[in-house]
């Protein structure tokens, strides 16, 4: 197959299934469809608009999506265009500083762990890089109108502009946002947590260099204002709305002038898109059904008081792709796509309730309730000078360790290492898959398995030689970092999978061996652990 963006679909397609259609080409479309793609397996992606959507919606991504992106190649492209974000205030009608977030320059993941963009900035990375995948196919104006599901493969009813064909895949991902049609065909319904608000976004293009908020929520009675960086060149302010029903009238440009006229004039920057957006709180029911998987919006949509919502896309397309990845190879069976709701859906969930309690306290419009939020959260900042912490929940069931220990389903740590050719982080020198990270004696003394380059596991001996294992790599923990986090853990190995997390921990060579021979019983199986 081929990238050209206007190939007609050909009956060859069901003569031949390709290994995943992907519904949807916004950025959790592309994110999976090259993870798949750069695995080696057949893609094809189905986006029914004629182009890219080319208008920003995400505003910001974390060190964690950073890296996914420094997986695919394009962490480097992107970085001219990002702002790196230190810290997120929430204030009050009159100014005070209510709470203030901060954000490492470097983070768990080995990169700043706030980052503001432009969304058609990644799109267009990413795009490029789908394209340049000779295995994956992208098809624009192509609607899915029908879904039918038989033992081994899926069958997609498409509208195309010669009319409408069939698609024939091994298995599909959904990735068609908020109002999904696989997930309506599918018949899976929504769990509604009940928070959803009318707000006006405004976005701008500088034309000079101008002195504004970058990472501002108001909370004011009198209008909920939201003020965030889109990058170095690009500027959002967003309005919370009475009604929807109030949008023709403030969109007017005049009146959206107005309502920036104390950050913003003409001569500053350029008015470029006003839109209304209902932000909402919807988890789906069922994520899978048979062949067919969910992700980002059209498995879940969340408010935007973390900046969370592209990220967690990502972190299922990661989940995903690398289950995916193993059942296509044929080294995993069909019933590991089973860990995948249960794994994710509990972290969206948690960050999705984070979400919905901030904006609460964002967007009160009683002035007494108000001004009690107010009282309450300067005396809790009164009472702590240090800025408050926000740490993501962890996994806790799914394809991990059937032993408790310490680190289990956490984010994992990256670090830069040295293999004497080359200094970087840890997956700019060894590579993505799954990573058993040790220090050397504890490898040169542990019985490993054959199987491990079959299941993908890459070997890094940390400060050692990996005596009986010829294809680890023998890297320097040059900044410490492992050491930190091993002694943090009280281990001497860690078992990553490729999608960050940690599968489990072990200490010595024995416990090592354990750890390992479990993750390939794991992924022969298919368990779920408890």
């Amino acid at each position: 197959m081929t990238g050209t963006e206007d190939a007609g679909v050909g009956h060859a397609v069901e003569d031949a299934p390709v290994d995943v259609a992907v519904v949807g080409y916004g950025p959790v479309g592309m994110a999976v469809a090259s993870l798949l793609g750069r695995a080696g397996h057949r893609v094809l992606v189905l986006e029914r608009y004629a182009g890219l959507y080319n208008l920003p919606r995400a505003a910001s991504f974390d060190d964690e999506t950073m890296r996914t992106l420094d997986r695919l190649g394009i962490a480097d492209t992107l970085l001219p265009k990002v702002r790196v974000q230190r810290t997120y205030e929430w204030r009050n009608g009159g100014g005070d500083l209510l709470m203030e977030q901060s954000f490492a320059e470097v983070g768990r993941s080995g990169w700043p762990e706030w980052n503001m963009m432009y969304q058609p900035d990644l799109e267009e990375a990413l795009d490029g890089l789908c394209r340049s995948l000779p295995n994956v196919e992208v098809r624009h104006s192509r609607s899915v109108v029908g879904l039918e599901q038989s033992d081994g493969h899926v069958t997609l009813a498409v509208d195309g502009p010669e009319g409408r064909d069939e698609v024939t895949a091994r298995y599909v991902i959904a990735c068609d946002g908020g109002n999904s049609f696989v997930r309506s065909a599918l018949g899976t319904g929504l769990q509604d947590y009940g928070f959803s608000e009318p707000w006006m976004v405004c976005d701008f293009r500088f034309r000079r260099a101008t002195r504004v908020p970058m990472a501002l929520q108001l909370g004011d009675p009198a209008g909920p204002t939201s003020i965030i960086s889109l990058g170095p060149d690009h500027h959002r302010f967003s309005f919370m709305l009475d009604s929807v029903d109030d949008f023709e009238t403030e969109r007017a440009p005049e009146r959206v002038w107005k309502r920036v006229a104390p950050y913003l004039t003409g001569e500053d920057a350029e008015l470029i898109r006003v839109a209304t957006y209902t932000f909402r709180s919807l988890v789906a029911d069922d994520w899978r059904v048979g062949r067919v998987l969910l992700a980002g919006d059209a498995a879940h949509q969340m408010p935007p008081f973390l900046g969370q919502g592209m990220c967690s896309g990502f972190r299922d397309a990661q989940n995903l792709a690398f289950k995916l990845d193993h059942v296509l190879r044929g080294t995993a069976p069909d019933t590991v796509l089973d860990t995948y709701q249960a794994e994710r859906e509990p972290h969206v969930r948690a960050v999705t309730e984070k979400g919905i309690e901030l904006g609460h306290l964002q967007t009160l419009r009683d002035p007494e309730l108000a001004a009690e939020r107010d009282r309450t959260l300067l005396a809790r900042r009164a009472a702590s000078s240090a800025p408050e912490p926000m740490r993501f929940p962890s996994l806790q069931g799914g394809l991990l360790s059937r032993t408790a220990c310490a680190g289990r389903g956490e984010l994992s740590v990256q670090g830069v290492v040295d293999d004497g050719t080359r200094r970087g982080l840890l997956d700019q020198v060894v590579g993505g898959g799954f990573h058993l990270i040790a220090g050397g004696d504890t490898l040169r003394d542990a019985s490993l398995p054959a199987e491990l380059r079959r299941a993908g596991v890459r070997v890094v001996a940390l400060g050692g030689q990996a005596d009986g294992l010829p294809e680890a790599a023998v890297v320097e923990d040059a900044e410490g970092t492992y050491a930190r986090w091993f002694a943090e853990l009280g281990c001497s190995a860690v078992l990553v999978r490729p999608d960050f997390y940690v599968y489990g921990t072990a200490d010595g060579a024995e416990a090592t061996a354990a750890l390992v021979a479990e993750l390939l019983d794991a992924l022969d199986e298919g368990a779920v652990a408890a």
